[in-house]
């Protein structure tokens, strides 16, 4: 299906961090004339590729999308899930090997909003604003990337988990140092899919650290017992 080109009735981007400095009122002046396409895709589409050169901002307007790489054993490697309404790598549309790192595929039906990489450099011109939310949400992502890394690093299952564990935990901290319960945020296959292991190797792992009384798990509720038993792990 090819997108189709439009320059009037600029979609609705108020959600989009890059593009909430833009009020409702001035976003057809913003963007007037610039031109842009839009694109449905189904659940299950592949909106890019791996290695597929990045030629546009694609800015996910409905739906939710997940990026995925495969890793050195073959397997598929979540990175993470992504709701619109976010830009889709857009840290690389500038880049010198401007190519998807990873493959974005839709886990719903969605919308996809793709602004050409010249088009964007003239709205840097027209605002200062709108040039520094970009940048800032691009430093943000790298820091989001940087601790995928970190995670990834950590070469057992149990370390994996137990690092997830904690940072959960410092979440439900953030509110009350009191709470030591939380609700997982993925289930276990997709928390398995973020760390590149098996599902069954996860729920072993998962096992075994509520057998050494770190933790209690009761389906995705978590209750963390032993926070010292969790940090050993991480070594």
């Amino acid at each position: 299906m090819v997108p189709t080109s439009e320059t009037h009735n600029w979609p609705d981007v108020s959600d989009c961090p890059v593009c909430s400095s833009i009020s409702p009122e001035n976003r057809e002046a913003f963007f007037g004339g610039m031109m842009y396409k839009t694109k449905h895709y189904k659940k299950g589409d592949v909106i890019a590729r791996q290695g597929d050169i990045c030629k546009y901002l694609y800015i996910l307007l409905k739906g939710a999308v997940k990026t995925e790489m495969v890793t050195e054993t073959g397997g598929q490697l979540t990175i993470e899930v992504i709701k619109a309404q976010r830009p889709l790598a857009s840290a690389f549309l500038f880049a010198e090997n401007n190519r998807f790192p990873v493959d974005v595929i839709t886990l719903e039906d969605s919308l996809v909003l793709m602004i050409p990489k010249d088009q964007v450099i003239e709205l840097f011109q027209k605002d200062a604003a709108f040039m520094q939310r970009y940048i800032t949400y691009n430093a943000n992502k790298t820091q989001f990337l940087s601790h995928k890394l970190q995670v990834l690093t950590i070469k057992t299952i149990k370390g994996k988990l137990a690092h997830y564990i904690l940072e959960q935990l410092s979440i439900c901290h953030s509110f009350s140092p009191k709470i030591n319960t939380f609700l997982m945020d993925k289930n276990q296959t997709e928390l398995a899919k973020s760390f590149g292991v098996t599902r069954p190797a996860l729920a072993r792992t998962l096992a075994e650290i509520q057998q050494e009384g770190a933790i209690k798990a009761e389906r995705n509720k978590i209750t963390v017992l032993n926070k010292t038993l969790l940090q050993n792990m991480l070594s």
